[in-house]
C-alpha cells in the first residue's frame, strides 16, 4: 500500500523529471541552430536522462510500485518529457525573441 509520503516523493520525481526535460530542451534550442538538430538531440538525450534519473530515484526508494516497467516508463518518462517539452516550446519565448546586449571586446 501506497503511503502519502511514498506519493509526495514520486511527485517530486515527476516534477524534477519535467523541469530537467524543460531544461535540456531549452539548452539545445539555444546551442543548436537547425531545428531539426534540437528536435533530434531532444528525442535521443532527454529520455535517456530521464531514465537515469528515475532508476537513480526509484533505486533510493522513493515512488510506489506501479506494477510494470511500462507504466514506470510513461508515468516517469513520457509524461514528463511531453511536459517539458511542451513547457518550453509552448510557454517560453523562443529564443530569437530574446534582446541580448552588445558584448565589448569582440
Amino acid at each position: 500500500m501506497a503511503t502519502l509520503l511514498d506519493v509526495a516523493l514520486m511527485a517530486v520525481v515527476f516534477v524534477g523529471n519535467t523541469l530537467v526535460a524543460a531544461v535540456m530542451t531549452r539548452f539545445f534550442r539555444i546551442q543548436l541552430h537547425t531545428r531539426w538538430g534540437t528536435v533530434v538531440y531532444t528525442a535521443l538525450l532527454v529520455p535517456v536522462v530521464l531514465v537515469i534519473t528515475t532508476i537513480v530515484a526509484f533505486s533510493l526508494g522513493v515512488g510506489v510500485d506501479l506494477g510494470s516497467a511500462g507504466a514506470v516508463l510513461g508515468l516517469m518518462v513520457g509524461l514528463p518529457m511531453a511536459l517539458g517539452v511542451t513547457i518550453d516550446v509552448l510557454y517560453v519565448p523562443a529564443p530569437d525573441e530574446y534582446e541580448l546586449p552588445d558584448t565589448a571586446g569582440r
